[in-house]
Order: structure tokens, then sequence, then C-alpha cells
């Protein structure tokens, strides 16, 4: 018998550490090959982790909602026969070879820096609880200058509901400095008062924030957010207070586009396997216009504007539980229409199945959000940050609508439908942002009935 470790995978660059929802497999449970043993969850997606090898699972190393860094032990698992790791022993040696040969005073000179840190830090950020939010940056910039969950509860937030910035640790950490600083220049009776340079008029630190008491009357259900609810919420608010959101609507009469649908579905589905619906031949359309106008694929970093040279589109799906998604076509305007279709099926299915990877929700330049699957005309969509523009599909309908021809006027059933450009009026201004919109919906008009697929 031997033991197997079973460690929080990769799953994707930016993606550091991942919390544990729900275990698949308990103590003394059977595993298979590849089969699912925890779920976690990151700001990005949900996912299960497999197993690698068969056996039998006889420690978890942590619980539901802990934490877990990529690469820490989650499981391990018993497996039969020997399984020398010979990459560990290898590294376990060299690491002995090493500490053997570093020098005392180095070893005494860590110790004291250890004991130090011990002394003067609290819990960490990610190791206390607390009911205020923050968000990775600032987690990561208490860890780093060993602020304790105390002292970051008591900085005063400018951010939108009293959030805390980057610029507010920014300060907090100036202010920290200068206190130290004050207090070792001074006797040890005096009393100082550290003033940022930043903030002209300080005013006292208040106590932690306390959430008003929910009131849930006679016949009323109180539903708490899910953890996927409040992200979507933070985000969302956090670009409606980012990007100066303005939007450009048209009428599309795409009469051409569907006659030519009906003709060839059934044919596209005996022959590839696949629906044929109308979302990849809009991806297309605007895979087509974002080439045209770049500078709508872009994103905004501080005073820099940064052209991305891929078209990843972002395709907004909603969730079983209500909840939305956005997985990315990477690349669209390298795909044809049957590998466009091929890979929006994929992911919306896997989307509502749960099972998209990290890296397929990651890297978008530019959103789509089809607001007509649900019967709505058009909408006002929120940019996805920090993209620059995204685009609704109101429904298609079928309506009276005049009709020019070399004849004359006449009136006729067409099928119509809105486009709703949202942009961000900072770097798009209103000519790009219609310009752009136009393009989509020309293509989308001189659509060729006679195409073949």
């Amino acid at each position: 018998m031997s033991k197997f470790e079973l460690k929080l995978p990769q799953m994707g660059e930016s993606v550091a550490e991942a919390t544990l929802t729900t275990w698949l497999k308990e103590v003394g449970d059977t595993i298979e090959l590849d089969e699912p043993v925890f779920e976690i969850a990151t700001d990005k997606v949900d996912s299960e982790v497999p197993s690698e090898v068969e056996g039998k699972l006889i420690a978890k190393n942590f619980a539901v909602d802990d934490v877990i860094k990529v690469g820490e032990v989650v499981a391990v698992i018993e497996v039969e026969g020997d399984m020398p790791d010979t990459a560990d022993v290898a590294a376990t040696e060299t690491a002995m070879d090493i500490k053997e040969t570093v020098p005392e005073s180095v070893v005494q000179l860590e110790s004291g820096v250890a004991a130090v840190k011990e002394q003067i830090s609290a819990p960490a950020v990610s190791e206390a609880n607390t009911d205020r939010f923050y968000s990775p940056l600032v987690k990561n910039m208490a860890k780093e200058e060993g602020i304790s969950i105390k002292e970051l509860d008591g900085i005063i937030g400018t951010g939108k509901e009293g959030r805390v910035t980057k610029n507010d640790m920014l300060s907090f950490i100036e202010s920290r400095g200068n206190a130290v600083a004050t207090t070792t220049a001074s006797a040890p009776t005096a009393s100082v008062t550290p003033t940022p340079q930043n903030e002209p008029n300080p005013q006292p630190t208040p106590s932690k924030p306390v959430a008003a008491a929910v009131i849930v009357k006679d016949g009323e259900e109180a539903i708490p957010l899910s953890r996927m609810g409040k992200l979507i919420a933070h985000h969302m608010v956090e670009s409606v207070t980012t990007s100066a959101h303005v939007q450009s609507f048209i009428e599309v009469d795409v009469t051409n586009l569907v006659n030519w649908r009906n003709k060839v579905k059934n044919a596209f589905a005996e022959r590839e396997g696949e629906k044929l619906t109308f979302t990849p031949i809009f991806m297309e359309a605007i895979a087509v216009a974002i080439k045209k106008h770049p500078m709508i694929n872009i994103s905004l970093e501080g005073d820099t504007v940064i052209k991305k040279k891929n078209i990843n589109l972002g395709m907004a799906a909603a969730l079983p539980d209500g909840n939305l998604i956005v997985p990315v076509i990477k690349n669209a305007d390298q795909l044809n229409l049957v590998g466009m279709a091929k890979t929006v099926n994929d992911l919306a299915t896997r989307a509502r199945n749960n099972a998209l990877k990290p890296d397929e929700v990651k890297g978008g330049t530019y959103t789509v959000t089809n607001v007509g699957t649900f019967g709505s005309v058009f909408g006002t969509p929120i940019i996805n940050q920090p993209q620059v523009g995204i685009l609704a599909l109101g429904a298609i309908r079928k309506m009276p609508a005049v009709i020019e021809t070399p004849e004359g006027d006449f009136i006729g059933v067409r099928s119509k439908m809105f486009l709703s450009h949202s942009y961000d009026h900072r770097v798009v201004n209103g000519a790009l942002g219609g310009m752009f919109v136009k393009t989509v919906a020309d293509y989308l008009e001189a659509w060729d009935v006679n195409r073949e697929i």
C-alpha cells in the first residue's frame, strides 16, 4: 500500500487560491480514476477536482468553506502497490543538503525576524473572520504589510458602500509608518496622532461597521445571496461606478438571415450533429465589426489604453439557479461558422452543467448578451470590466415595415430586432460606438440567402 496526495491544481494564470465548497467523497470511500473528489470555487468559476489515481480516501485535510492555495494537499488517497515519487525524494534530499550548508548566522537572523513578526502580527486577513468585504488586492496588501484584521476593519473606506480601496491601503500604510517613526523618536509618555499627507481633515477611525438587521415581515422570506450572487453584485456595482455608460440602439432587418437559417438548419444538424442557432451568426458579425473597429477591442488601465491583439468574445449565459456566467470564445475571428456553432453550443452546455474550466471564463475582450432569449426587445447591459463595450441582442419579431423598391414603397412583413450597444464614454465616443453597432447591423442585413455552410 502507498499514499497519493491529491493537491489543488493550477486553475489559471491569475488564480492562486480557491474555496472548497463540497466534498463529493467521504473517508473510506472508494475512488475511481478521474472521478470527482471535491468541488472548489474561485472568483471566476466553480469546478470539480478529479482523482488522478484509483484507491480509497483516507484523509481530508480541509473542511467546507476553507480557502486552499494552489499546490496544497487537499486529500490523501491510499492506492494498491508502491508509488515511489522520486521527484519528491530528490527535492527533499536537495532541500536537506541546502539546509545543512546554510550559515548558522543566517538561520539565527531568520529566526529572529520570525519571532518579531509573531509578536507584532495579529491573525492574517485570510485566516480571520470578518463580515466586511475586501478585494483580493486589499487582502494581499494587508498580508504583505502585516496588517491585522482589526486594523483593516478600522480603515475608512472611500470606495462604493465604504469599501476599502488600494489608495485607502496606501494612505493607511503611510500613516502607519509615520506613527511608528514618530513613536520611536518621541518620549514614552508622548501621544502622537499621525496625519496622512493626503488627508487634510483627518477623521477619527470608526469602529467596525455593523450591518443593519434584516427585518422580515409575516409571509416574507429572507434569502441570503449565494457566493456567486455576491460576486456578480459586486462586479456590476464596480462597473457602474467605473465606466461612463452610454447606449446606442439600432433596428435591424434580419429577414434574409431568418429565411436562410430556416432553410439550412436541418441539413446542418444532420451533417454536424449540432444545432444552428442565431448566436454563432451574431458572434461572426460582431467579430467582423471588431476587426473593422479595433478601438472597441480595448481596456483602460489608469490613463493608458491597452489595445488587445486577440478578439475574445464573452458570451453571457444564464444558469439554472438564476445566476449568470460569461464563457469566452477565444480568437473568435479565426473561426468559421461551423466552428463558431460548435464552440457556442459546447460552452453553453457546459456552463449550464457547471463544467467550465477557469481559463474558459477569463480573457474576454468584448461581451455579448442575448436578452431576446427571454422576450426582451432591447436592454441596456452593464459593461463587463475591464472591457469597454457590450452588445445586447433583442428578440426577433415579425413586424409590418415599409419596403423600398424601384417600383415604389409598399408595406410588408419583415423579421426585425434591436441591437443595444453599451460602451464606456471615457474612451469610446458616440461616433465610434454608433459606427460599430451599425457595422454589425449592415453585416446581418446583407446576409447572402444562397450562402453555403
